[in-house]
């Protein structure tokens, strides 16, 4: 009877150790498999703590530090560079320093709708193409504006002498030309106002404007000598 006891309590005993052994090697296995599962994310967790390093991207470095824009002067049509020349000998003045008033003249005419030339024998009249002239009367730069009547103007960003600055000096001419036309009915009229005559009844000022505007379309329309 002890026998027959002692071999049961031995059977359960093994069968006990098989059980627990097991159950020991299932959880072994499912904690493996289980850090097999989390691997990705504990990684993916572990990045995203670390500083990301710096990446050249053209397209953010452009909107951050944008680059300025540069705007190359239009070269000049032929017929001004033949009027060009035409002013150079006739004010005694270099080709070099008549090219960016000349470039002004063109962009702010197409742009306003002025004849170029118009701008440039107003100029000649004015100033002699001296960027820097001023009249008893407080006029300044190449069309001879008066600050006073006309900083409105000066567009935004003109620096703080405008009226010296001849591309500046044009855009405000240009204006003032255009609003003395309208004002006066017609192109004569308009030029006497802008020349301050606007009372003179001989129309002297707008005359000389005019006379010069067609030496410099004569000069325009001369061919080129030939080599």
């Amino acid at each position: 009877m002890s026998a027959t006891i002692s071999l049961s309590s031995i059977s359960g005993r093994r069968i006990d150790a098989t059980l627990s052994f097991i159950q020991h090697s299932m959880i072994v296995v499912g904690l493996m498999l289980l850090l097999t599962t989390l691997k990705p994310f504990v990684s993916n967790a572990g990045a995203e703590t670390e500083p990301a390093l710096p990446v050249e991207s053209p397209a953010i470095n452009e909107v951050v530090a944008p680059e300025p824009v540069k705007t190359v002067p239009e070269a000049l049509s032929p017929s001004l560079l033949r009027a060009l020349d035409y002013v150079s000998r006739r004010y005694r003045v270099a080709p070099e320093a008549l090219v960016p008033v000349f470039e002004a003249a063109q962009a702010v005419g197409r742009e306003r709708r002025v004849d170029p030339l118009l701008i440039i024998a107003i100029i000649g009249i004015e100033s002699r193409f001296n960027p820097f002239a001023e009249s008893a009367f407080g006029a300044k730069g190449l069309m001879q504006v008066i600050p006073g009547y006309h900083m409105d103007k000066v567009p935004q960003g003109a620096g703080e002498q405008p009226f010296l600055d001849p591309v500046t000096n044009i855009q405000v001419g240009v204006h003032v030309l255009e609003e003395a036309i309208r004002w006066r009915g017609g192109l004569t009229a308009g030029l006497q106002h802008y020349g301050g005559a606007a009372d003179d009844p001989e129309t002297a000022y707008a005359n000389k404007v005019l006379a010069e505007k067609q030496r410099l379309e004569q000069a325009a329309r001369r061919a080129p000598a030939r080599g």
